[in-house]
């Protein structure tokens, strides 16, 4: 049993981490909290169905929901984002709060209220067996998918120079303003790069329900944003760190409460993460600048 609360909390966590990563990312460069970001989960969603439903093979489907996510959050940049620039941080946060519940009503009314199954591929739902512990193909994938993720991210910021002048900008954006480097190209790669993560984890997070609707970003994204105030608000390490605690916190609530107490289950995560606050109000791996663009 033991086995598998690990595995699952490593699998949650691993989808709040992405998703975190991706809106930390927007934060440290612009200084946006995105909460369109679920609706970003939701075009992955639906993107996947559609090419089911067109007949194209599960992993083109992928690819095509993931390039589509981040075609969307550019879109997303572009249009609602780019007008605002330089705008107060109250500004920018309704501006995301009014792109997050034009695209519901969009979703709700011009596809579907009700949940729409999307059947996973038959490798994707079985199991194997450790020992005497079966431990479920889905979890373990989300797993590695994270991890190879998370490791390609970094790679990307360490080894490309899109990806020097991205941490670059997250330090001092002005600074990398006066040095010649693009500012538009730097934030649509931020969204860009936002836009996959939340593609990657709508894929995982869909797995585990086996269903797309209108609102099945909007839990996800607000766990995303607790796991980067946790970790650090615009710390990319802290984001990681973050999602795997809240996962680790609520898997691990699952297991020792009593099946009464389960429902208020949210209750004592949103207790522990005020607890951590108030220990580390900068977050568990604070961001060493934040500065907005």
């Amino acid at each position: 049993m033991l086995l598998q609360h690990v595995v699952n909390a490593i699998s949650l966590g691993g989808i709040y981490a992405l998703l975190a990563l991706g809106l930390a990312i927007v934060f440290s460069i612009v200084g946006l909290i995105n909460f369109a970001h679920g609706e970003l989960m939701t075009i992955a969603g639906y993107s996947t169905l559609g090419a089911l439903l067109f007949g194209v093979p599960f992993p083109a489907a992928v690819l095509i929901a993931i390039a589509t996510t981040a075609v969307a959050a550019m879109a997303m940049e572009r249009i609602a984002f780019r007008p605002m620039r330089g705008a107060s941080v109250t500004s920018l946060l309704l501006t995301s709060f009014a792109v997050s519940a034009l695209l519901k009503v969009i979703f709700q009314n011009g596809l579907s209220a009700r949940p729409q199954p999307l059947a996973m591929p038959q490798w994707m739902t079985g199991s194997y067996q450790v020992g005497n512990v079966a431990i479920g193909v889905g979890p373990t994938i989300s797993i590695v998918i994270s991890v190879v993720a998370l490791i390609s991210l970094e790679l990307f910021l360490r080894r490309t120079v899109t990806g020097t002048a991205m941490r670059a900008a997250a330090e001092d954006f002005p600074v990398v303003r006066l040095m010649g480097i693009a500012a538009g190209r730097v934030i649509a790669t931020a969204f860009a790069l936002s836009g996959v993560l939340a593609g990657i984890a709508a894929l995982l997070w869909v797995a585990q329900r086996a269903s797309v609707d209108p609102l099945m970003g909007a839990v996800p994204v607000v766990k995303a944003f607790i796991a980067t105030v946790v970790g650090g608000l615009g710390s990319l390490p802290g984001a990681v760190v973050g999602g795997l605690l809240l996962g680790a916190i609520e898997i691990g609530l699952d297991a020792v409460l009593p099946p009464s107490v389960v429902p208020y289950r949210d209750a004592f995560v949103l207790s522990g993460v005020i607890l951590i606050l108030l220990f580390r109000p900068q977050g568990v791996i604070p961001a060493a600048t934040v500065r907005r663009g």
